[in-house]
């Protein structure tokens, strides 16, 4: 039998989250618990007012670029109640009034894979969202424990953080998705339980494809990562609703290459993990501890067979079957989100910025000894094996264009909120965008429009206009005109509630004072 913690393929979520998820009690959790519920002053700055005006400002449409200056945005009780030109006079009614002559207004950001609330306290890691100018997040990891929380209303999420607007239940693992009729009585359990998804994140091909067409039946999606050995474009035409890391690991790239049959052949015949015939008590709790390791760097743990695998595929690349397959993709409307920022930190995490980066600062130190120790692992990891990651890594940035120029759809994500390490930031996603050669404006619909569509909620978020939730970005320089624009942020709306740069950064100071939390 495998080693039940020898994960085979560079998997940036799945596992250990499944693993805490069967964690009824933590030794923090009452303590952290406790501490999210006296959450400090700085969360507590901005209240939504009974009426917020932002005047003079220029509204960003981000269906199409559009710019309208001189407006005033009208708010009140956390929705956008008109759009008014500057020139017409608005009665003051006791609004507050932020003079924004000068500034941009854009729909608050999206960030469509987070894992904030795997945290017993995720004051720290949601309260630094929203200074990044998110607004709202999809949770990629679940529990049955974090529905029903959801359902009674107790979700530890307080004022100064984006919105929940997705959540799945425990992720499909080995543990409950072992085979095709384990794997679909889990999908039927997690609709019943009140999932928005279901997360595939790693198991046989065979429950693969036996989970996403339940899914498809029963009129739930399945989504996440592509399983080795699989096909992507038969995963997408059977459902597959996201395909999360450009994959992770070589499905992407098997299919893309000249050698597709004999590498897809060797990838099916690979070990997944397979568990013991007889139930271990406490098993999951046995090796979360070690998934846990696992997960802040993915790459420093896979098997060198399926790092060989993935420098054959993309070694033997050929473009013409990518746009194969990104037809494929944008004919059966599919969609990526490839969290760039996520590969990047796994590949260059020995890289000299990481040692500097600004988020160590927010990080409890834990997490940053943990880094720094799996980042040890990473560096003792044979030369060819790093590198094959560092030549992957730019064709990651190129296939993402492609897949963009082919219109498949796209949204945002950064694989962070768990505290897994430095630069996993939607700022750095959106650099790592602009990197692989996509425009301003396409980078601002992933994370505004694109969100909403994704979601089915047109009427309710991704524009500025009346009628929508007020969850604004204020900017102090075009969005439009580069990349580094889409961060210059001198506020945030969020449910109405105005958060200036001041008050952003005290809440930033807050979590950097109390170890990485807020309080």
């Amino acid at each position: 039998m495998p080693s039940l913690t020898a994960h085979a393929a560079p998997c940036p979520c799945c596992a250990y989250a499944h693993a805490q998820s069967a964690l009824s009690f933590s030794p923090l959790s009452l303590f952290r618990s406790a501490r999210a519920r006296r959450v400090g002053v700085a969360a507590e700055a901005a209240r939504a007012p009974a009426e917020l005006h932002l005047t003079g400002v220029t509204v960003v449409d981000p269906r199409d670029g559009r710019k309208s200056p001189g407006m005033t945005v009208v708010i009140r009780a956390g929705r956008i109640a008109a759009l008014v030109p500057d020139a017409q006079q608005l009665p003051a009614n006791g609004a507050q009034r932020i003079d924004a002559r000068g500034k941009f207004v854009v729909p608050g950001y999206n960030d469509m894979h987070s894992h904030v609330l795997e945290l017993d306290d995720p004051s720290g890691s949601l309260a630094l969202m929203l200074a990044e100018g998110v607004t709202g997040f999809r949770q990629m990891s679940g529990s049955p424990a974090l529905l029903a929380k959801r359902r009674a209303g107790t979700l530890p999420i307080g004022a100064a953080a984006p919105q929940l607007l997705q959540t799945p239940g425990a992720i499909l693992t080995p543990f409950n998705a072992a085979t095709p009729d384990v794997a679909r009585e889990e999908v039927r359990r997690q609709k019943a339980q009140g999932a928005d998804f279901v997360k595939m994140g790693f198991a046989n091909p065979d429950s693969f494809f036996a989970a996403v067409n339940e899914g498809r039946r029963i009129g739930i999606p399945v989504l996440g990562h592509l399983q080795e050995g699989t096909d992507p474009v038969e995963a997408t035409a059977a459902g597959f609703r996201s395909i999360e890391h450009l994959g992770p690991g070589s499905a992407v790239w098997v299919r893309c290459s000249h050698d597709e049959e004999e590498l897809r052949a060797e990838s099916y015949r690979r070990d997944v993990i397979k568990l013991p015939p007889f139930k271990i008590p406490f098993m999951e709790r046995i090796i979360m501890k070690k998934f846990e390791r696992m997960l802040v760097n993915p790459s420093a743990f896979s098997k060198e067979a399926d790092v060989d695998r993935l420098r054959h595929a993309s070694e033997s690349f050929s473009s013409a079957r990518a746009e194969d397959m990104a037809g494929h993709f944008a004919e059966d409307g599919s969609w990526q989100c490839p969290t760039l920022v996520r590969l990047r930190t796994q590949t260059f995490a020995d890289a000299p910025d990481y040692e500097h980066d600004e988020m160590l600062h927010y990080l409890p130190r834990k997490s940053v000894r943990r880094w720094r120790e799996v980042t040890d692992v990473w560096k003792a990891r044979p030369a060819e094996v790093r590198q094959t990651y560092r030549d992957v890594y730019p064709r990651q940035l190129a296939l993402t264009r492609l897949l963009h120029d082919a219109g498949v759809r796209m949204i945002v994500g950064t694989d962070g909120g768990s505290y897994l390490g430095p630069g996993l930031t939607l700022k750095q996603e959106f650099r790592e965008l602009a990197d692989a050669g996509i425009e301003p404006l396409a980078i601002l619909q992933m994370a505004t429009v694109n969100a909403a569509d994704y979601l089915d909620r047109r009427d309710a978020i991704g524009l500025v206009e009346p009628g929508y939730d007020a969850d604004l970005v204020l900017l102090d320089a075009d969005p439009l005109a580069r990349v580094e624009n889409l961060h210059a942020i001198t506020g945030v709306v969020r449910g109405g509630a105005y958060y200036s740069r001041r008050n952003l950064d005290a809440l930033k100071d807050e979590v950097a004072a109390g170890g990485g939390y807020l309080g």
